[in-house]
């Protein structure tokens, strides 16, 4: 195999930001494409195999240009196109970026950051009702999040309902200080918390005390009918059968609805069924329903996230595969 050189020009004012602090990001590209990375005086001299330069040479042209549209590259940024590098879409990433939902009180965009959110964020614009199913930290609910905000503040919706099932994680309700607001809002302080960031305290302070904006427990919607409205009903995987049905049948005319959860992680008593195991059974064939499956590539939370949701689905499925050999031997 031939080893040969490449150059690259990296502008001095998107160098630290590619290359990252004490040249990490470098490093990384080296160790995993197996090439040697010299950089002096904003040119990047890349040397190794053909396939493998031309590849580092893909990655770099991509963080470069996400660099200059004003992007603070991450370890996942990276991450994620050392991984398209071994496909044919290695530019996938700078279509991704130009999906802007909307922007924090702070000005920050809020986007998509690989092709399975970009799946999901497309499916809730085309889709009446969205199941977005994946893992811990894959931006499922606040995705959904910026979705309902960028809605209402267009004027799509008339209001936001943001809704989870108030399950005990091995601690009881009734043990936990204070009333029973103070005792349900642990279990809604991630979707306040995506509000504040999004929208600000204020306006959302301001949306809540005129009945445009309602953060409440599952319970909560029994008996009503949720017209005009975003509806997002996050930890899906934690309500029942009966629950499920009870809130899918709520939608009334010009809602969306999405239904955010993770089948991993499932908090309810033993031997009771998940509504949203259930539901993703018995509403597969409905055209008007999207289902968005993510992953552990998809994940954008600290890189160390994604390698734990990795670990625990390979010795998941390690269990399942020795489980059936030991049917398959009885």
């Amino acid at each position: 195999m031939s080893i040969v050189e490449n150059m690259i020009d990296i502008p001095t004012e998107h160098e630290k930001n590619v290359c990252g602090e004490f040249d990490t990001y470098l490093k990384k590209i080296e160790r995993t494409l197996h090439v040697t990375m010299v950089n002096r005086d904003g040119a990047l001299k890349i040397i190794g195999p053909e396939n493998h330069v031309s590849r580092a040479k893909s990655v770099f042209g991509n963080l470069i240009e996400l660099s200059r549209r004003g992007n603070a590259i991450t370890e996942q940024n990276v991450d994620y196109a050392l991984s398209l590098a071994f496909t044919e879409n290695d530019d996938q990433i700078l279509e991704i970026d130009k999906d802007i939902i909307c922007r924090t009180v702070t000005g920050r965009p809020v986007k998509p950051k690989t092709m399975g959110q970009k799946q999901y964020v497309d499916a809730i614009r085309k889709k009446m009702i969205v199941f977005g199913i994946g893992p811990a930290g894959t931006g499922k609910t606040y995705l959904a999040m910026a979705m309902a905000i960028q809605a209402f503040k267009n004027g799509e919706v008339g209001r936001i309902i943001l809704t989870r099932p108030a399950i005990e994680a091995g601690e009881k309700l009734g043990f936990l200080p204070g009333d029973l607001q103070s005792k349900i809002d642990p279990y809604l302080r991630p979707l306040y918390d995506a509000l504040y960031q999004i929208m600000g305290a204020e306006s959302y302070l301001h949306n809540s005390e005129k009945g445009l904006i309602e953060v409440a427990p599952l319970a909560y919607m029994r008996g009503r009918t949720l017209d005009n409205a975003y509806i997002i009903l996050d930890e899906a995987q934690n309500t029942t059968s009966a629950q499920m049905k009870m809130f899918l049948t709520r939608i009334g005319f010009g809602s969306k609805v999405i239904v955010t959860g993770d089948q991993t992680q499932k908090d309810l008593p033993s031997g009771t069924i998940s509504g949203l195991d259930t539901a993703l059974k018995v509403l597969k064939r409905i055209d008007d329903i999207g289902f968005c499956y993510l992953s552990s590539s998809d994940v954008v939370r600290h890189p160390l996230v994604q390698k734990i949701v990795q670990a625990y689905d390979d010795f998941e499925s390690k269990n399942r595969n020795a489980g059936r050999g030991r049917k398959g031997r009885s």
